[in-house]
């Protein structure tokens, strides 16, 4: 490598020896000197990219070992040769870019390096692509390995994904080379739109169906399966304006699935279709063979992510749905239900009281409906199974165990003669018109009192009817007329609605008295009745009471004085 000198020649000569790494340090053995002539040799193959340089000492000795002069620095440098090609940080790069992109759209960097001098060709790398296919649609900065579109064009649904073969080479190009993968994807954009496979579509469904699918209209879309892109959404526009039908996208096959709505539901009047919506349809009402056997619907279909810009609508958004509804069988129908009719108590057997009929549905088939009596709890009444006629079987008359209020209740039920027969029912709520039948009953018929005017000489009478209002209170009490000579020692007074006072006029002896009252109610027309009322007059005390013990037990409970009934009311009233 070398050859060191001492300017101290001395006439025995010099001894040469070297110290450092390479000679008696890490890396040992690799530098050794001719200690007489002073050469320097090299023992071992040399890599810069391990150590670029070594800085030895030398040192000159005369034959004795002292030293002539100061040692000297030997710096031996590395001289780099290309010996080491480049490499890629990694074996495959990934990139992404959307479809439609610009020329000179920057994907991504593909980067290597080289383990030789940098200061050097042998460092100096650039790079190409090797490989990517016969549209040439990329490009790749040489310098900095930055790799771009080249050319219009881009499409996913054409190609979705681009294997580029880049390479790296040192010596500018023109030493050792290595290659990687650059693998870059395209990501879809709106570009396409959903279209249907046919003009139109053809559906049948039984009426009267209720939240049932009717059927599919199927469609395709050429963008990325699963992205808003592609899937679809679907609206009714035209040819069902009760709202009848609704239509959702299947999220598995983008297909549009229609279907029959539930009553009480309204689909909206935005797009009634499988998203938000806007104001609300009127409820629809069930299908109907009878009043509409098919419908025309106008469906259209777009993406759940608008449609880029330039790209045109398609005439194939739109298909025809022809839906069939299929007769079927329907229940009768009280259209009337529940019936609410009146009726006189007393009315006798046999009297028609109301006709009670269902219509069918099913007017394209010729049906015959019976009528039977489902539920009679009394078993007043009859029914003409072919008419729907319904007869008295036997009075009607207050009160009785099975009305409500005044009400009596039955069922009647209706069935086609269909196969198989169905049927329906109807309430048949019957009113029983309370009628004047019965005049006011003396209560109690019978009483004591003190036969003294004034204090302790009257007595409190009282009246019931088995009528219920407003046949029955206020009542009406006075003496018979037919005997006009008991006014000269009695009077009635009216006490309230139903109670009335009887007061001596005159001082009466001790005994009973037989007095002939007409008691008259308050009905349409009034009832009256004359009855006899049994009264037994007792010796007076000076407070008006009875001193006759065994009279008044033998009349006890028969009748109420006034004095006693005014502390019953007064007791009464502080209560309430």
């Amino acid at each position: 490598l070398g050859q060191i000198k001492s300017d101290k020649q001395q006439p025995g000569g010099v001894v040469y020896s070297i110290k450092g790494p390479g000679v008696d340090e890490e890396p040992l053995g690799i530098f050794s000197i001719d200690k007489f002539s002073g050469k320097v040799f090299l023992n071992a193959m040399l890599d810069r990219e391990e150590n670029d340089r070594y800085r030895l000492r030398a040192f000159a000795l005369d034959l004795g070992g002292v030293t002539l002069e100061d040692p000297t620095d030997l710096e031996i440098i590395v001289v780099d040769q290309n010996d080491n090609r480049p490499l890629f940080r990694q074996d495959v790069f990934t990139g992404r870019v959307v479809e439609g992109a610009e020329p000179g759209t920057c994907v991504m960097t593909v980067d290597a390096t080289d383990a030789d001098d940098p200061d050097t060709d042998n460092a100096a790398l650039r790079y190409s692509i090797l490989e990517q296919g016969a549209a040439g649609m990329f490009s790749i900065n040489a310098t900095t390995g930055e790799i771009c579109t080249a050319r219009p064009g881009l499409d996913r649904e054409t190609m979705g994904v681009y294997n580029l073969t880049v390479q790296a080479a040192d010596m500018s190009g023109d030493g050792l080379t290595t290659t990687a993968m650059a693998v870059i994807y395209l990501e879809d954009i709106n570009d396409n739109p959903p279209e249907f496979t046919k003009e139109e579509f053809s559906m049948e469904v039984e009426e009267q169906a209720i939240g049932v699918d009717v059927g599919k209209v199927f469609v395709h879309d050429k963008d990325l399966a699963g992205s808003p892109s592609w899937l679809a959404k679907f609206t009714i526009l035209e040819g069902d304006p009760e709202g009848v039908f609704a239509i959702r996208t299947d999220p598995h096959t983008n297909d549009g699935v229609l279907s029959v709505v539930k009553v009480g539901t309204g689909a909206s009047r935005g797009h009634r279709g499988s998203h938000g919506f806007a104001d609300p349809w009127p409820l629809p009402q069930p299908l109907d063979h009878e009043v509409r056997d098919r419908f025309e619907l106008t469906v259209s279909v777009q993406n759940e992510r608008p449609l880029e810009p330039s790209v045109p609508a398609s005439p194939r958004a739109l298909a025809t749905v022809r839906v069939r509804v299929r007769d079927v069988n329907e229940a009768p129908v009280f259209r009337e239900n529940p019936r609410r009719i009146s009726v006189l108590e007393g009315t006798p057997p046999g009297t028609p009281i109301t006709t009670y009929t269902a219509s069918d549905p099913d007017t394209h088939q010729i049906q015959t409906l019976t009528y039977a009596l489902l539920y009679d709890p009394a078993d007043w009444l009859q029914l003409d199974p072919h008419s729907g006629t319904v007869r008295t079987k036997r009075e009607l008359l207050h009160p009785a165990p099975f009305l409500q209020g005044g009400w009596y209740i039955a069922l009647l039920l209706a069935r086609d003669d269909a196969e198989p027969p169905l049927s329906a029912t109807g309430t048949l709520s019957i009113e029983i018109l309370e009628v004047n039948d019965h005049a006011p009953q003396l209560q109690p018929p019978t009483g004591v009192l003190c036969g003294r005017p004034g204090r302790g000489g009257t007595l409190l009478l009282g009246a019931t009817d088995d009528d219920r209002p407003p046949h029955g209170a206020p009542f009406h009490f006075q003496l018979s007329p037919q005997h006009p000579q008991l006014a000269r020692n009695w009077s009635i007074a009216r006490f309230n609605v139903t109670h009335a006072v009887l007061a001596v006029l005159a001082e009466l002896p001790e005994g009973p008295y037989s007095l002939p009252l007409l008691l008259r109610d308050s009905g349409t027309p009034p009832r009256e009745q004359q009855q006899q009322l049994n009264v037994s007059v007792c010796h007076c005390g000076r407070d008006g009471t009875c001193l006759d013990g065994a009279l008044a037990a033998a009349t006890a409970g028969a009748g109420i004085t006034l004095g006693a009934l005014m502390i019953i009311l007064g007791s009464t009233i502080l209560l309430l």
